[in-house]
This record gives C-alpha cells, sequence and structure tokens, in this order.
C-alpha cells in the first residue's frame, strides 16, 4: 500500500528521485544487478548499495581519474584479496575497496550523490563511492554507465562483514535542482522544521542582522536560524530521561559483526559522557564521539535533507559522515512527529577542541524532491532512528543498556 498514491508524471521534474522513479530505473534497466534488488533495498529517496563478492585491501585511497580503469588501479596497488561470500574481518585504518553488486546505465540528465548509511556513521566506518573515470568520490556523473565501488575504511572497531552488506546509500538527481536559504524560508513558513524538547519550536519568522531568524511565539530563546542552511547546534544539557550527552568510541575493541542487531553491550565500546555543570566538553584529537543535536529536526515529504559534513569556519572538527536525512524524517506522514534530533559523528583534528552547549557544529541542507515519494522515512519500512534522542547504531543494546555503561565506566 503506498502512502502517496499518483499518476505516471506527465514532465520529468528536476530535484531528488523518489522511491517509485528509483523503482522504475531498476525497471528499466539503468540500475543493474545480476541479483534481484528486492524493494526493502529502496528507500524514500535513495537506494542502499550492496557489497560484492571480494574485497581487495589496497596500498592507499585513490581516485581512478580519466587515465586508468578502477581495476587497473586495484591491480597495482592490491595488498591481498578477500572471498566475501563468508564472514571476513576488516580491520581497522586499513584501505579497502569493494566492488559493489549494483551498476548503473543512467538517462543523461540524471546523475547521482552517495553517502554512508547512518548505521554506517555511527560505527567510524569511513566510506566514499568511487567510479570509474571519476575525479571525486562520491559522485556520479550523469548518464554514468559502468561498475560501482565503495571505500571502506574501518576508523575506530574492527568490522566482520559479508557480500550484501549495507554501508552505504545513493540518491540519484535530475537536472540542477536549487537549494537557496530563500527556498528554504518559504518551506519554513508553511511546515515547522525544528522542534524542541518540550514539543515547542520557532515558527514565527523574523529577520535579524540579514539572517532570517525563526523565533518561538512562546518566547525563551529557543530559535532556528536560516544562514546557508539550518544552523544545528550542540546538545550538553540532556534532559529528563538521560544525563548522557555524547559517547566516545573505546580503542581497541572487539570487532563489530555488521549482521548483528542489539547484540553487544555498550559499555565494552563505548565512554558516556554525563551532561557536565559547566556545559562543556573536551573532545581529544582523534577520538571519535557521538552527540546529539539541541534541535529536533523535520524533514516533510517533499523534501530530502543533507547535513554538510564539514566547515573550516565553525572548528577544527569532523563533522557527520552520514548525511542524508530522508524525506518523512522526524515529520511521519502528516506532521504528526514532532520533530527528531540528529546525531552527530564528531571527531577534533589536531588539537583539543573545546565544545559549548549550543554550539554551531553543522548545517542542514534542504533539497526538493522530483515529486513526492510512495514510502517515507519510519518504522513502517523498517527505518532504525525515527524518533531517536542520542542514540548508538542498531548492532548495540538499547538505551536501557547504555545506562549499565554508564554504572561500569
Amino acid at each position: 500500500m503506498h502512502l502517496f498514491p499518483q499518476t505516471r508524471r506527465s514532465e520529468r521534474k528536476t530535484g531528488i528521485l523518489p522511491s517509485q522513479e528509483i523503482r522504475e530505473l531498476i525497471a528499466n534497466g539503468k540500475i543493474r544487478c545480476s541479483a534481484d534488488i528486492p524493494d526493502d533495498q529502496i528507500q524514500p529517496a535513495s537506494i542502499d548499495l550492496r557489497l560484492g563478492n571480494v574485497a581487495y585491501r589496497v596500498q592507499a585511497s585513490f581516485l581512478p581519474g580519466r587515465s586508468a580503469t578502477l581495476r587497473n588501479k586495484i591491480a597495482e596497488l592490491k595488498i591481498a584479496e578477500y572471498d566475501l561470500s563468508r564472514p571476513t574481518l576488516l580491520e581497522t585504518n586499513a584501505v579497502y575497496v569493494v566492488p559493489l553488486l549494483e551498476s548503473l546505465a543512467l538517462p543523461r540528465d540524471i546523475g547521482g550523490k552517495a553517502n554512508p548509511k547512518s548505521t554506517t556513521g555511527r560505527l567510524d566506518i569511513f566510506t566514499r563511492l568511487i567510479t570509474d573515470g571519476g575525479l571525486e568520490f562520491e559522485h556520479v556523473l550523469k548518464g554514468y554507465a559502468g561498475d560501482l565501488y565503495v571505500e571502506i575504511v574501518p576508523r575506530t572497531f574492527p568490522i566482520v562483514v559479508t557480500a550484501g552488506t549495507k554501508l552505504n546509500q545513493l540518491r540519484f538527481i535530475r537536472g540542477k535542482p536549487p537549494s537557496t536559504d530563500g527556498i528554504l524560508e518559504q518551506l519554513a513558513e508553511k511546515e515547522q522544521l525544528v522542534y524542541y524538547e518540550n514539543g515547542g519550536g520557532p515558527a514565527e519568522a523574523v529577520i535579524e542582522r540579514g539572517l532570517s531568524k525563526f523565533v518561538s511565539r512562546q518566547g525563551g530563546d529557543q530559535q532556528a536560524i536560516i544562514d546557508r542552511g539550518l544552523r544545528t547546534t550542540t546538545d550538553l544539557e540532556g534532559n529528563e530521561s538521560s544525563s548522557i550527552v555524547a559517547y566516545k568510541a573505546k580503542r581497541y575493541c572487539a570487532p563489530v559483526d555488521l549482521s548483528k542487531v542489539r547484540i553487544y553491550d555498550p559499555a565494552d565500546f563505548w565512554v558516556p559522557i554525563h551532561s557536565p555543570k559547566s556545559k562543556r566538553v573536551v573532545l581529544d584529537p582523534g577520538d571519535f564521539y557521538l552527540m546529539a543535536s539541541k534541535e529536533r529536526f523535520s524533514v516533510p515529504p517533499s523534501y530530502a535533507a543533507e547535513m554538510e559534513p564539514f566547515d573550516q569556519s565553525i572548528g577544527d572538527f569532523s563533522v557527520h559522515y552520514a548525511g542524508f536525512f530522508d524525506p518523512g524524517f522526524g515529520y511521519g506522514t502528516a506532521g504528526e512527529i514532532k520533530g527528531t534530533k540528529a546525531v552527530l559523528e564528531v571527531r577534533a583534528h589536531e588539537v583539543p577542541l573545546l565544545l559549548e552547549n549550543k554550539q554551531i557544529i553543522g548545517r542542514l541542507i534542504y533539497h526538493r524532491m522530483a515529486n513526492t515519494p510512495e514510502k517515507l522515512y519510519g518504522q513502517a519500512i523498517g527505518s532504525s532512528y525515527q524518533q531517536q534522542g542520542l542514540a548508538l547504531s542498531k548492532q548495540f543494546n538499547p538505551v536501557e543498556s547504555a545506562r549499565s555503561a554508564a554504572s561500569k565506566s
């Protein structure tokens, strides 16, 4: 049963392709695979990509460029080869390249952009899509015809994968849909995009120092600022249900088997950080943290969103490997969900970094869909993180076990 039944489009609209148009690409042979592509692989605004049957450990990360094929580069740089038909260990800080099961033969007006899945980002697995002849990671040129590959670097935990494991996802984009602050302002005037802990949130627009600011009609300091996207800030206060405001990944842990769900004790892998009186946290260089946004974001069905992964102007750290937010995230089918927090993957770089409560840590960009998807993000399609708080990846026991981690640390 589809949530938004619609007739076939009479015109080719620009924007991110929805689930039903991805299904058409598969039916028309534009997305190819020797195995069946099940419907649960198709997300509201993307398709999950699956590891193929072999992994190559290589000397270094690389792009093939115009002068070499990816397979020639792999042959030149290969250290070892692994059979993924059985569970295989990938070691930390080693570089692997894996051909994916899916390949493409895209129309001339459709390109793509890839991103790690949420679970991948929360486990600090660095992944990037590579194409033959590609000059940049994560991008698929319009009209691309060829195989797809993924570069994998487990940064913190060793991982166990097999053929069919899904680490990244690919969005398809027709044309050049604009994503400007003006468009976002218009959307924010029609839909409430940000909520806070009490279910309230900024809904009334004001302009201050050239920035669009949406403030709460109930007063207080709740506000959302549009500045090259929706500003995203840190939550170092916690709430009544939990005082944990961050998790710091432990080093030298046992491997995480990505096929497992709710099996690992967080205490074996994570150090919980409770809300300090100062509402400040110092990030150690090179360590990996999970934090939550102060804001609860809402993505209406006709839009998808993306967190900007890094901005040198707001600090010497990287944020959010997994930047895609699907239509319906924090929204539901008719706005019944009052926002969902963004869980942020954060790493300081060269020096210790002080983060304070409500500090700007990123920007959420909203992109128009070409059409409203027939399926939306949520439990109905098996989405793992709708209405989440500060949630670990699905391989770990639920939040109750996180409290046990606090008592053991």
